[in-house]
């Protein structure tokens, strides 16, 4: 068997919540903040997989603000193209999609600034364009890398991640807010699995990874080592006992998680998830 990674950042947020939606079927209505997270995942991944194009047209030195254009309306199209894709979601969570669209728009904006500098200040050192630049340039950006492991027994989609000469570093791009210092223990532990299949898929050390939370347009630093190969492997393991055993975990200790869950009320009906474990857990072990 092998679990999604996403798998180990839903059981430490709330394991009864993954009980609920992987073992009793039980989906969460969508959310606002969701059906955003989804449009800016899929304009990240349209940036990452077009610069290449972007990058080989550049054939002679232009002004920066010259490259700001290149740069904007190529994004600009993406965050139309992406929120057009979504725009039945976006009806069913009642927002239009020109909100959804000024929405976007800022943060797309200042990453197509970024990397317009970027490529400018990379020519301005290496005075080499087309496609020497972007052979040249570092670092790669992969995008949406899919990766699985029998001997971690897991898989998943990794975000971004930025390939140097010798050196692999994942990034997961995440919406919604962020602790005072450093990053979720949930999206810690995502970091740690996606650098334990990088490494095992290229055979390369991975050090380090980052957690860039959009909305506060911060990258926060997690560095690898050992204990945190352990702790993943810990909780690959009691994912899987979650999903394969009809035992659901005790209530979320934090009341701030529940007043925000979708599955609040079905999850303090204590009847009703029994009723629920009854009919739906025996019918799968058959």
């Amino acid at each position: 068997m092998k679990i999604s990674v996403t798998l180990l950042s839903s059981y430490l947020y709330c394991s009864r919540k993954l009980f609920l939606e992987k073992v009793l079927k039980l989906a969460e209505p969508p959310k606002e903040s969701l059906v955003m997270g989804s449009i800016r995942h899929e304009i990240y991944d349209n940036i990452n997989k077009n610069e290449e194009q972007i990058v080989i047209n550049i054939e002679e030195k232009v002004p920066l603000e010259e490259l700001n254009v290149i740069y904007r309306q190529k994004f600009l199209e993406f965050l139309r193209k992406a929120v057009l894709n979504n725009k039945k979601r976006l009806e069913d969570v009642k927002l239009n999609m020109l909100d959804a669209y000024k929405k976007s728009y800022p943060y797309v904006i200042e990453e197509s600034q970024l990397r317009a500098l970027n490529i400018f200040n990379f020519i301005e050192e290496h005075n080499i364009f087309g496609k020497e630049l972007w052979e040249k340039l570092t670092p790669k950006i992969i995008s949406e890398l899919r990766i699985e492991s029998d001997e971690l027994k897991l898989k998943g989609i990794v975000d971004q991640i930025h390939v140097y000469e010798n050196e692999y570093v994942p990034f997961e791009l995440k919406t919604g807010s962020m602790p005072q210092s450093g990053v979720w223990p949930s999206h810690r532990i995502q970091i740690a699995a996606y650098s334990m299949l990088l490494q095992e898929h290229f055979n390369k050390p991975v050090k380090e990874g980052f957690v860039y939370y959009l909305d506060s347009k911060e990258k926060r630093h997690v560095a690898m080592n050992p204990f945190m190969r352990d702790e993943v492997k810990k909780i690959v393991n009691d994912v899987i006992s979650l999903l394969e055993n009809n035992n659901i975990p005790d209530f979320c200790d934090n009341k701030n998680k529940c007043i925000k869950c979708g599955l609040k009320e079905t999850c303090y009906n204590e009847e009703e998830v029994n009723n629920l474990i009854k009919v739906k857990v025996p019918s799968q072990n058959t």
